[in-house]
């Protein structure tokens, strides 16, 4: 039976639940499901075929990804790039099994990177109402390297969602401002969020957008009550990232935060229960 908070506050499950299962995979997107949680927030790039594949990194992270051989990737080595790989070449990868230092209790598994558009089709078998919070990764220096160019990526991206029929349970987001305001030119009703990195302010990341985004995700150390307050006043939800510590999650609860992205959702879960 799935678990249903007695608040109502918007539960983001990180990279589906990352201190449970391996990062942005079909089990911790099935987990996080299971436990019944609003979002599930997931990243995406683009492979050599053009597909929306769903990573954290557009290349292979040598922490958590092994050679499909089974051998280490070398961190030395030129980054394994997605966007010149096809998907069949990407899934051939293992990026489950390694243990991962900041995640001990991770359960291992051997799995691969999934497609966006399997993630979409593992909600609609499962019948589950989960919405999804898709970040773009995205940086100037990315664009025809790693990434395509905005305006191609945002076209690929909304082509995925609009042929599944999720552009109502989507937002998507990004650090990138040239994807967010792509995204606005494409599509002016979707839902947007603006992520603020640690080192970067959440006024003056507002001042280099054009329009005003539905969100606001900033890292959670750069709040407070006060401001909190603020911008809800202005309109935003306020959906801070990435909070683990219980103690942590309960002053973002008491600062009524509007949702909360977290590795372990399961803990957040409980904590609203009481």
């Amino acid at each position: 039976m799935r678990c249903k908070p007695k608040k109502q506050i918007i539960i983001q499950g990180h990279r589906g639940c990352r201190g449970l299962l391996p990062e942005n995979s079909i089990p911790a997107f099935e987990k996080a499901m299971d436990l019944g949680i609003n979002t599930i927030e997931l990243d995406i790039a683009i492979t050599k075929d053009r597909l929306v594949v769903v990573s954290h990194e557009p290349y292979m992270n040598p922490l958590i990804c092994s050679q499909p051989n089974g051998s280490e990737i070398k961190v030395s080595d030129e980054k394994i790039n997605l966007y010149k790989l096809t998907h069949n070449e990407i899934k051939q990868y293992d990026c489950g099994s390694k243990f991962h230092p900041k995640y001990p209790n991770q359960e291992k598994l051997k799995t691969y990177k999934p497609l966006l558009a399997e993630v979409f089709e593992l909600a609609k078998v499962k019948n589950s109402d989960v919405s999804f919070s898709i970040e773009i990764k995205s940086k100037p220096e990315y664009y025809d390297v790693f990434t395509p160019p905005p305006e191609t990526y945002v076209k690929l991206i909304l082509e995925e969602i609009n042929k599944h029929e999720m552009f109502n349970h989507v937002n998507l987001q990004s650090f990138d401002i040239a994807i967010l305001e792509e995204v606005y030119i494409q599509s002016p009703k979707m839902r947007v969020a603006l992520l603020v990195d640690d080192n970067e302010t959440i006024n003056t990341k507002l001042n280099t957008i054009s329009y005003k985004p539905d969100i606001v995700s900033p890292y959670y150390k750069l709040l407070t009550a006060e401001a909190v307050d603020s911008y809800q006043r202005q309109g935003f939800l306020i959906i801070p990232w990435t909070i683990n510590k219980e103690e942590d999650l309960k002053r973002m609860i008491a600062w009524n935060v509007d949702g909360i992205i977290t590795d372990y959702p399961n803990r957040l879960i409980e904590i609203l229960k009481d």
